[in-house]
């Protein structure tokens, strides 16, 4: 393993925070190749009417730099 590069992305879900994280990694892998890494920066939700209507997770994902 060489160098690897990191982006930061916000996931989100109506389900969970795992599967917002799921989310944010699936929509990365369509343009991003040999993801290596994901941390969990920050976990939120947005609540309305006393309910979690939707999760939200801050992400770096890492990836093996090809050059």
């Amino acid at each position: 393993m060489g160098v690897i590069i990191i982006r930061e992305m916000v996931g989100t879900s109506p389900r969970s925070w795992s599967d917002a994280a799921r989310q944010a990694v699936a929509t990365a892998s369509k343009t991003v190749r040999n993801i290596t890494t994901v941390e969990v920066v920050k976990s939120t939700a947005q609540v309305t009417d006393n309910e979690i209507v939707e999760y939200r997770v801050d992400l770096k994902i890492g990836f093996e730099y090809e050059g």
